[in-house]
């Protein structure tokens, strides 16, 4: 079938397309087809690999060519290979090449190479590709059609809590979730054995080995994990897994099995899907280490890897010179179609690394000092790409790190091109030799090689920014921002300060008087004494840190200088490691370290989000009970890159972002309030006093180490554990239907609405009658405040829903567990207690439903406008949809029956998604908006759209007291006016099948 082209495809013109053949079709198989393009000429066998084939690139524009940024260069290649004069046009690669004067001007489609779903945001995709083959087969398609176009791997990472943490039950809630029928009983058998105790057969041995016994801990019990030996460090002996990770897998299977079973389905049923079960690891991690491939090859083709992912930590792959980053579940879904991402072609900050960094500095120092000078140069918005002398001196575990902390500074992503420090990175992780010789040979050949020692230009960037590695020096960040450093040498008086200063951004505003408040405590027998600064939270959490194993390393050798030198962590701090896979665990073991973590507190409670995202255990009753009687303002660290208050736990006011070695340092001195330079961390054996650089590894030592630990044997004996899954996972039954088996009786699994109107013709919009306001909001309604996230609360609308499903609070689970169901995610929508409507006045997730005046919950309302047959706007000020890019955030008012948003102003991402699932984005004229128009936001409003959209154009709206005012139509092309006809990208795509 030839397919149609056209280099001008106004409105019109699109549906002509679309309706001259199987678009879907069409989509799906030219991922294949790499000789569609006009750009054929430029193909070429690669030297000395004849079979091999590429795009020869390098060769269209001369300089070009050479003087674009690296990263632009890997968006020239994907318009000129996915060139088809439709999706992506001549003049959109021509545009690229252009991007000196054309950045910021223009947008440009990408079509990635692959797609990451981590499960919180990848079930909604899956569920909704689920029910476009219910959708397809009820207007008599074929849904054995419906699959991802473009590869898709889905980690299912998100679903971990700390039930249970140093071997012990905190409190631990009902498994539930699901339905009662379906015990935990079922779950596969644990193999238990008795639990070793410390070894006595060497003097200093504290690991639990087979060398050693004791009567204290007799009867106690430890269950074995598989393929993550620990060893005894100096009897090598094996000794088992902590049993708290055992615990928590098991707890995590009992509570998400339906979602677990969903994902087995859909593992089964869908082509051009990887599903990695729980327990692997995270899904950025589980990105870098396993599913990364640099240079692309399909068929004997070869292009670069690109990715995009649901997950705002998809950055991290950029640290291996793989173009990728984080986008909203509805741009993901149709990616996995096979349709581009589009995207403003953006500015890009050359950042010069030079210099050698101290000694004591580690990754995370790195990071923040480069987040700090980044988020001064205005690098929103922006790509960033790393050169300069200092770039050869960061290992590609650094790299990663700095890449992964891009979202904190703004940036899009930042890109370390590949060089020889990236090619032996892959050579010691176990790459084939023959692929890295290709590889080596293809990017060179396209010029996205970097060499220092290369006498060719660097690459011309939008601006410059200079940091010197050698300035940089320890630091921690908080107590409530990650932007806000801190000396680790200026911690002690940094946080006097924050007592002293008022309530803000740093400031709690104690009183002098009591700000040497001092809580005695009696805890498992024993007094302690609380005061501002104790530290009751110490993570070591699966965050950025854990990919790098300096840091990672760090953490374990000094806490087996502190373990020798007799030093101890306080019983009641919550400590905990939960490592990003079972890489990070391996090297742990095989290096001797892990025991003494262990020692100190920190032992595995499992892979995956826990303590970052406010899953861990609640700290003791009398601990809290202490805080929260002295109004003490205590402390959490962890080595993560999202420290805002109350986030790890509501009564834990201040919390440090921090090197892993140094939360293990603060964590054995247990308050925040020391100087490391004067104070010692404590006393050790014979009651001498420890300091930290008493216990500080030094770098020699790092390396030593990191060189014999981290070596190509881990990352292969963790792909075979991946490709192999474990056991809950292999054993777990699903269908094997084309279609799912949807159950009426599932609350985390529901086939939702969104194509109950499903018709192969498209409309023209509709006009929007008499539409009272769901909401009144202000400005900055960040899509936290929209999309449901985090606990459910017991008074909510979807406690109610769950509650007359048969459960209990205890058996609520998160909203994240239960993004499959629409039912609970609509009536979470707007459920956000810190929500502020014009209309109550207070922070509430109510509203007003006017034909009655009732004050309701916000999907109470909207319920009952859609029983009335009344639509429903929101109105808001600036800056509508900040934060995150979440699909619910879009798809939740959708589902209250909001037609259209009238705002100020916009997030750019959030206003595609408001498009993409079919709500009018709307914005007020340049110095207008509710207050100059006197609106109160409790009339009617009407507004008319004509049959033929144009971009940007503008509407009329005529409200029910007389008052006609104009109004932008925030469509910005004909792609999103397709969109919005069509009824958003969902639609879209499903009616391609018919």
């Amino acid at each position: 079938m030839k397919i149609p082209v056209s280099h001008t495809s106004p409105s019109s013109d699109v549906l002509i397309h679309l309706e001259a053949f199987p678009f879907m079709i069409y989509l799906q198989s030219k991922r294949n087809n790499f000789f569609g393009s006009p750009y054929q000429p430029v193909i070429e066998a690669l030297t000395n690999y004849p079979q091999k084939r590429f795009y020869n690139v390098s060769k269209l524009g001369g300089s070009k060519y050479d003087v674009l940024p690296y990263s632009i260069r890997v968006l020239f290649e994907s318009s000129i290979r996915n060139c088809d004069g439709f999706l992506v046009k001549e003049t959109d690669a021509m545009n690229i090449l252009d991007w000196k004067t054309k950045q910021n001007n223009v947008e440009v489609p990408f079509c990635p190479a692959r797609v990451v779903l981590q499960d919180f945001t990848g079930i909604p995709a899956m569920v909704d590709f689920a029910a476009m083959r219910e959708a397809v087969r009820n207007a008599r398609g074929d849904p054995v059609k419906v699959n991802p176009a473009c590869p898709t791997d889905l980690t299912v990472d998100h679903s971990l809590q700390i039930d249970f943490s140093k071997c012990a039950i905190q409190n631990t809630p009902n498994p539930g979730g699901g339905e009662s029928q379906k015990p935990m009983a079922k779950l596969s058998p644990l193999k238990v054995q008795p639990r070793k105790l410390p070894c006595r057969g060497q003097t200093g041995c504290k690991g639990p080995c087979s060398a050693g016994d004791s009567s204290r801990n007799s009867g106690q019990f430890s269950a074995q994990i598989e393929n993550t030996p620990i060893l005894c460090p100096f009897h090598l002996q094996p000794v088992p897994e902590p049993e708290t990770v055992l615990k928590n897998q098991e707890m995590e299977f009992g509570r998400n099995r339906e979602r677990l079973q969903f994902f087995k389905w859909s593992s089964k049923v869908f082509k051009n899907i990887s599903i990695i079960p729980p327990e692997t690891g995270m899904a950025h991690q589980v990105n870098l280490e396993y599913l990364s491939r640099v240079v692309f090859e399909v068929k004997d083709f070869l292009y670069p890897d690109s990715v995009v992912g649901t997950d705002s930590h998809t950055t991290m792959v950029n640290g291996l010179g793989i173009l990728g980053w984080g986008v909203g579940g509805i741009e993901t879904e149709a990616v996995m179609l096979g349709m581009p991402v589009t995207l403003t072609l953006p500015e890009v900050v050359g950042c010069e690394l030079t210099g050698t960094a101290s000694p004591l500095a580690t990754s995370i120092d790195i990071v923040l000092s480069i987040t700090k000078h980044l988020r001064q140069a205005d690098v929103a918005g922006k790509f960033v790409e790393f050169f300069g002398s200092g770039v050869s001196q960061l290992s590609v575990a650094d790299r990663t790190t700095i890449a992964n902390m891009c979202p904190e500074y703004g940036a899009i992503l930042s890109f370390f091109p590949v060089d020889n420090v990236t090619l032996k990175h892959l050579k010691h992780t176990g790459f084939d030799k023959a692929k890295l010789e290709v590889m080596e040979a293809y990017l060179k050949a396209v010029k996205l090689f970097r060499n220092d020692e290369s006498s060719s230009r660097e690459p011309e960037y939008s601006q410059i920014v200079q940091i010197s590695l050698s300035s940089i020096i320890p630091y921690v960040s908080g107590p409530k921002r990650s932007q806000d450093r801190v000396a680790v040498n200026n911690m002690k008086s940094d946080f006097q300060a924050c007592l002293n200063e008022k309530t803000g951004v740093k400031g709690f505003q104690i009183a002098v008087e009591k700000q040497n408040d001092i809580v005695p405590v009696q805890y498992e027998g024993n007094e302690y004494k609380l005061s501002h600064g104790c530290i009751v939270i110490a993570a070591v959490i699966s965050c950025t840190n854990n990919c790098n194993p300096s840091v990672m390393l760090a953490a374990g050798l000094l806490a087996k200088k502190a373990v020798e030198a007799g030093l101890v962590v306080k019983p009641y701090i919550r400590t905990s490691l939960s490592p990003g896979s079972g890489m990070v665990t391996h090297y742990l073991s095989s290096s001797g370290v892990l025991p003494y973590l262990s020692k100190l507190g920190f032992e595995v409670v499992g892979y995956g989000c826990s303590t970052c995202v406010g899953n861990t255990a609640p700290l003791p009753e009398a601990i809290r009970n202490a805080i929260k009687q002295g109004d003490i303002i205590a402390c959490g660290v962890l080595s993560g890159t999202k420290n805002f208050e109350g986030r790890l736990c509501d009564c834990v006011r201040a919390n440090y972002l921090a090197s892993p070695p140094l939360v293990v340092a603060y964590a054995i001195a247990g308050t925040v309030r020391i100087d490391f330079e004067t104070e010692p961390l404590g006393t050790g054996f014979n009651g001498k006093s420890i300091y930290l650089r008493d216990i500080w590894p030094t770098r020699k030592e790092l390396h030593t180490v990191e060189e014999e630990c981290v070596i190509s044997s881990m990352f292969k004996e963790l792909k075979e554990k991946m490709e192999k899954g474990n056991k809950r996972w292999n054993s777990l039954e699903a269908p094997e239907s084309a279609l799912f088996p949807w159950d009426l009786k599932s609350t985390y699994i529901r086939c939702p609405s969104f194509f109950d109107k499903l018709a192969k013709e498209p409309v023209s919009p509709q006009a929007i009658e008499n539409a009272h306001v769901l909401l009144y909001l202000g400005d900055s309604v960040t899509t936290d405040h929209i999309s449901p996230a985090g606990s459910i609360a017991r008074s909510s609308a979807a406690a109610k829903y769950l509650t007359n499903k048969g459960l209990t609070p205890r058996e609520f689970n998160s909203y994240g567990a239960r993004r499959g169901n629409d039912a609970v995610m609509t009536r979470g929508t707007f459920a956000n207690i810190k929500l502020l409507n014009k209309f109550i006045g207070k922070p509430a997730p109510k509203t007003i439903h006017f034909p009655s005046g009732q004050t309701l919950d916000v999907f109470e309302a909207a319920e009952l406008y859609q029983k009335e047959g009344v639509p429903v706007i929101i109105l808001a000020g600036k800056k509508y949809g900040l934060g995150s890019s979440r699909d619910w955030a879009a798809k939740g008012p959708f589902l209250l029956g909001v037609k259209a948003v009238l705002a100020e102003s916009y997030e750019k991402v959030h206003k595609s998604q408001l498009i993409g699932i079919g709500i009018a984005p709307l914005q007020f004229l340049p110095g207008e908006n509710p207050n100059t128009l006197g609106l109160t936001g409790r009339e009617q409003f009407s507004i008319l759209f004509p049959p033929e959209l144009s971009p940007g154009m503008t509407l009329d709206i005529k409200t029910s007291t007389g008052k006609v005012f104009s109004v932008i139509a925030l469509f910005e092309n004909d792609v999103e006016i397709t969109l919005y006809k069509y009824g958003g990208s969902l639609n879209f795509v499903a009616r391609r099948f018919l």
